[in-house]
């Protein structure tokens, strides 16, 4: 289950990706735009503005972040729905979808239909965390991995569901597009509160620990967040009343039908 109150802790930080991709889209007056993965709705908004002629629509799996989503007083349609059924309309001339596709299996293959079924000259637009072996990801496989959680957590964790810059560009170019993919590398300057726990604990149970979470019985999630805790602390050391916390992600933008050599 997501909870959208977790996810949008560190709002600022998790929404600086989606306007840097976002920006990198250079559709003037899209008929149809999709947000495939919207959450809760905040940054699906932003589409509205940024195209008020089109007809904007968000997709998400979870129904309690499509429930966030449709309170918000905006001219988008939300529904509940899975990236691996969506299919285009023949109107839809941009997609976006932003830290989502690395909980997808078989993403890549999603993404070569998408640029097959899309209009010619649509636009694809697609971040994806490139952060899998950061120091809390390789805290949070050492913790578990011990004895008492490895049997029942050593299927949901992941090495590293996602590509490079160039692996995308690549796959996209092969599919008749052309492709801008670049990675960026955020240093995010997190606060560390008094009594709090550490922030990136915090930022993790939005969104890595939460498979590991429904896992586990209460007990033994308490557990295991104590023992991750003290792992990211020795990670990520306070300094100056702050916690200095790097996070690469990886971005693509293709259009449809476009000849390989063309420059976005």
């Amino acid at each position: 289950m997501w909870d959208p109150a977790t996810y949008l802790r560190y709002g600022d930080e998790r929404s600086r990706p989606f306007h840097d991709l976002v920006a990198r889209v250079p559709a003037d007056r899209p008929r149809a735009v999709a947000d495939l993965g919207c959450g809760p709705g905040n940054l699906t908004a932003t589409l509205a503005d940024r195209w008020p002629a089109s007809r904007i629509a968000g997709i998400d799996s979870s129904a309690e972040m499509i429930e966030r989503a449709a309170a918000l007083d905006v001219p988008v349609t939300f529904a509940v729905g899975d990236v691996h059924d969506w299919q285009p309309a023949s109107d839809v001339d941009v997609v976006v979808s932003n830290a989502v596709l690395q909980w997808v299996p078989g993403h890549r293959e999603l993404l070569t239909r998408w640029a097959r079924e899309l209009p010619a000259g649509a636009w694809l637009a697609v971040q994806v965390p490139g952060n899998f072996d950061a120091p809390s990801h390789r805290a949070l496989r050492e913790v578990a991995g011990r004895s008492p959680w490895r049997a029942e957590l050593a299927p949901l964790l992941r090495e590293a569901p996602v590509g490079d810059a160039v692996d995308y560009a690549s796959l996209l170019g092969d599919a008749g597009c052309a492709v801008d993919a670049w990675e960026t590398t955020y240093v995010h300057l997190l606060p560390v509160r008094a009594e709090a726990d550490h922030p990136v604990l915090t930022w993790m149970e939005g969104t890595a620990l939460r498979p590991v979470r429904a896992a586990l019985g209460a007990a033994g999630w308490a557990d295991f967040r104590a023992q991750l805790g003290v792992e990211l602390t020795r990670a990520y050391p306070v300094r100056q009343g702050q916690v200095y916390f790097p996070f690469r992600r990886v971005f693509f933008v293709a259009r449809t039908g476009a000849r390989a050599e063309e420059n976005l």
